[in-house]
């Protein structure tokens, strides 16, 4: 977490701020969290933080929209980096799930929204929003992949893009209940991976 620092620019700080608000979002919750804990944080005084953004609320879609972005660019370098095209998706997986950073809280973040904000209408409109962008581009994945010959065809790219998001979903749980299903993840990527190829290797 951020401690005081020098001058930065306006843009240097908002991303600090976020940085810190992502941390204490995913730790905290949005109902748990303060914008005066994030303020320390980043280092800043609460005027200075809502010169960057005006409500908690805004603060916290913004820390939803940057962990996609990071996440998106881990999946991106996580593809270009497997030759098999069969085995983007469980790279893919395996890459968010031990992700530490921002790149692993779209999952913790969108389970606070639906448990903690569900009343708020703006925060369940951008998360709707928010997911069907997450599953459009796992979906585009499943597509390149099937069209690489790394995926059967029979498989419904829609539908195993919202699978994906699952288990996602899923590694979140178990992290929160100390690993519930840590033990398990192995055998399900095999099973995954053998339904989506036909093989496990």
């Amino acid at each position: 977490m951020s401690t005081t620092k020098g001058r930065l620019s306006a843009q240097e700080r908002r991303a600090d701020v976020l940085e810190t608000a992502c941390q204490i979002f995913s730790k905290a919750g949005y109902q748990g969290a303060t914008t005066a804990e994030i303020a320390r944080g980043s280092g800043v005084s609460e005027p200075i933080l809502y010169r960057h953004f005006a409500s908690k609320r805004e603060l916290y879609l913004a820390c939803l929209s940057e962990a996609w972005v990071e996440c998106r660019a881990m999946w991106e370098a996580a593809i270009a980096d497997e030759p098999d095209p069969g085995l983007w998706i469980g790279t893919m997986g395996r890459s968010y799930l031990a992700a530490k950073d921002k790149r692993g809280y779209i999952a913790g973040l969108w389970v606070q929204a639906l448990t903690e904000a569900s009343e708020d209408p703006e925060i369940r409109r951008f998360i709707r929003r928010h997911m069907r962008e997450v599953h459009q581009f796992v979906a585009d994945v499943i597509r390149r992949a099937q069209k690489a010959g790394g995926i059967v065809p029979e498989r419904d790219p829609d539908a195993e893009a919202w699978i994906f998001i699952a288990i996602g979903l899923l590694g979140t749980v178990s992290k929160r209940l100390g690993g519930l299903v840590d033990e398990d993840f192995p055998k399900i990527f095999t099973s995954r991976l053998l339904w989506m190829t036909g093989s496990t290797e």
